[in-house]
């Protein structure tokens, strides 16, 4: 026990995608078995991010995908050469990490709520680590 450091990786599909990371997180907790602390789970990558959102309504992503593209489209005129501008501005404002409270060996989220990879330049793999510290 005591402070650790999970790694796995996720296959994306599509440009841009938002996959669910619970059952990842729950597996990380399991061969910790850290009862009780805190987690957190970071993105290495610079068109990807980590956040938390409803896990009930598909539909709720579809909305953030059409809002994010909308907000951040890939314009004619940005001038990175790999053409991905907008993943790395929407990997920006949605951060490449989130903190979570693990009580009773869960972690505690809100009834509706889960963890997501945001994947914003797929098809990739893609490497996220959970750090897991028991206090």
């Amino acid at each position: 026990m005591g402070n650790i450091l999970h790694t796995f990786t996720v296959s994306t599909h599509e440009k841009q995608s938002f996959t669910n990371l619970d059952h990842y997180l729950d597996e990380a907790l399991s061969e910790g078995g850290v009862r009780d602390g805190i987690m957190v789970v970071y993105c290495p990558h610079t068109t990807g991010a980590i956040t938390i959102n409803e896990n009930a309504d598909p539909d709720v992503k579809t909305d953030l995908k059409h809002g994010l593209d909308e907000t951040f489209p890939n314009k004619p005129e940005y001038i990175h050469m790999e053409g991905n501008s907008d993943g790395h501005m929407k990997s920006s404002v949605v951060g490449a990490s989130e903190t979570l409270i693990i009580a009773d060996g869960r972690p505690v989220l809100g009834t509706w709520q889960s963890v997501y990879f945001c994947e914003f330049d797929g098809p990739r793999t893609r490497t996220v680590h959970v750090k897991i510290m028991e206090g």
